[in-house]
């Protein structure tokens, strides 16, 4: 059951709303609970299974936690200094072992559903290159719905847990509601306990106010999917399939077309995903800044896909980046190394464990990792080139805050992003770079996005519309980059007026959606993973 989708809309939705304001307010994560079993069933089968493992997991571990906390507080004023030291030196090791064993359980549950057939096939490869026959079969596996999702929110949880950021929940329905709710199961975003889980143990009353934002929420994330993303959909797919037929201004708009179509299509997705569920009063955190006004890489990846990054961020980047193994390397390096280069060693460091992280995050094939690794070269040349890039600016005269630099490091930072979306999109790596050099031949007889479009591609009208579509999003854009809140501008309006944006938004997504004749359904995109 897709979000876009008209059971969800209009069947799903409005009888969970209708039951979850008619039930008292102490009941009502309940019908949340059996909403998001039944929307996994309903999308996901006996896969149901394996989350609900998940959720025991993190429960049992969470709760045993807690416990070596109890236990040395309830000690502690019977021994001295010393005994004391030793026992929290022994609590901490303890408890440092039931969370890696905890951890160790997440990660195997998605290296078995997501990642076997995967290491399979590159170990049957690396025995082939020692003459062995492959002796590692393929398994027919299927992956739970969301699982690359739900597995970061509750490794989160359990670590939160045990830096003592959180209390663990004691009822297991809560903790399974937490990672299973189903607004965000699909395509995240990737939430913490300490918000998402202390949201859904409050006892919400009706808001006018949150249930026509989020209504306003769905209506902008159906118009960006179904109006915008899916109409580009055929283009991107034949250009990327057929790309040697093509020119190269041809190419560059393909990838230009899909760099656009995953953008509308994941945040279109996270703004009905939040939209869902602000109709129960509920605030689910935003997955997307503005990507596209980023001056740099860096500031892209804080802008896209935000709460995966924060996650890499505070899960994996500090506690690299930070501990004592790699801050004494530091030091040590200063005695042959620039106070700078030496004291960026921690983050080098960390950030290659990061962009690893993130490219296998994606999907289990190499395309992924080399994606992850791209930017992570990226990353890494612009902090070891920084005091270069000073030196060189200061030399030229260019003022780092002036509007053309800006304008330049935005359309640096955008050809930057599309190589990367090449290689996300691509059927391999050999294909991305086979593609990208097409950019750059001159071949007899290619076809030009012109004449594709108008031959074969969507007719003139569908190209206004999109065209339109765009400013639309980029003027939305603008307004909350400069602290505008469109969502409280229409709200302030009088009645009557709302209500003709209300019907405006249905009607240009029921008309103007990419379906019917000339389109097929187009999944959103992140759902695979």
């Amino acid at each position: 059951m897709q979000y876009n989708s008209f059971v969800y809309l209009t069947v799903f939705l409005p009888i969970v709303v209708l039951l979850y304001y008619v039930i008292p307010k102490k009941r009502r994560w309940i019908v949340l609970l059996a909403a998001s079993l039944g929307f996994y069933w309903l999308s996901g089968g006996y896969r149901i299974f394996v989350i609900m493992l998940s959720a025991v997991s993190c429960y049992g571990a969470a709760l045993w936690l807690e416990k070596q906390d109890k236990i040395y507080a309830e000690k502690k004023g019977e021994l001295d200094k010393a005994q004391r030291k030793q026992m929290k030196a022994e609590i901490s090791a303890r408890k440092r072992r039931i969370l890696v064993i905890c951890i160790l359980s997440q990660v195997l549950i998605l290296v078995f559903c997501k990642y076997l057939n995967f290491l399979g096939e590159n170990l049957n490869a690396m025995l082939g290159l020692a003459g062995i026959p492959e002796t590692i079969p393929a398994f027919r596996l299927l992956m739970p719905l969301g699982v690359s999702f739900y597995t970061l929110s509750a490794i989160g949880y359990i670590a939160d847990v045990h830096m003592g950021k959180c209390s663990a929940q004691r009822n297991y329905g809560r903790l399974l509601l937490f990672l299973i709710f189903f607004p965000i199961i699909t395509e995240g975003p990737i939430c913490r306990y300490d918000q998402l889980g202390k949201e859904l143990e409050e006892e919400k009353t009706f808001s006018w106010q949150c249930f026509s934002s989020g209504l306003l929420l769905i209506l902008w994330g159906l118009f960006k999917k179904v109006v915008l993303a899916d109409r580009v959909n055929h283009m991107v797919q034949v250009i990327f399939s057929q790309y040697t037929d093509f020119s190269g201004w041809a190419i560059i708009m393909g990838i230009m077309l899909y760099t656009f179509q995953i953008y509308m299509d994941f945040s279109g997705c996270i703004d009905i995903t939040r939209g869902s569920a602000a109709l129960f009063g509920i605030a689910v955190p935003d997955n997307f800044n503005q990507p596209f006004f980023s001056a740099s890489v860096n500031e892209f990846w804080r802008r896209w896909h935000m709460t995966l990054g924060a996650w890499l961020r505070d899960y994996i980047f500090y506690p690299i980046s930070l501990s004592k193994r790699f801050m004494n390397l530091s030091r040590k390096a200063r005695a042959s190394l620039p106070s700078y280069y030496a004291a960026a060693i921690p983050s080098l460091i960390a950030l290659a464990a990061v962009w690893l992280g993130n490219g296998v995050w994606h999907g289990a094939e190499w395309k992924y990792i080399v994606y992850g690794l791209y930017y992570y070269v990226i990353m890494a040349l612009g902090m070891l080139l920084e005091p270069a890039f000073q030196k060189g600016l200061g030399i030229l005269h260019i003022n780092r805050e002036s509007f053309g630099y800006h304008l330049f490091q935005m359309a640096r930072t955008f050809v930057l992003v599309n190589i990367g979306m090449t290689i996300f999109r691509a059927d391999s790596v050999k294909e991305a770079v086979r593609m990208l050099s097409f950019v750059f031949v001159q071949r007899d007889q290619a076809l030009g996005f012109r004449n594709y479009v108008l031959d074969n591609g969507i007719g003139k009208a569908e190209w206004l519309l999109l065209l339109v579509g765009l400013f639309a999003v980029f003027l939305v854009g603008i307004w909350k980059e400069k602290g505008i809140s469109v969502t409280e501008k229409i709200q302030s309006m009088a009645f009557p007026l709302r209500l003709g944006i209300y019907i405006a938004g249905i009607m240009i997504v029921v008309i103007g959606g990419a379906y019917g004749a000339g389109f097929g359904a187009v999944d959103f995109i992140y759902a695979q993973f």
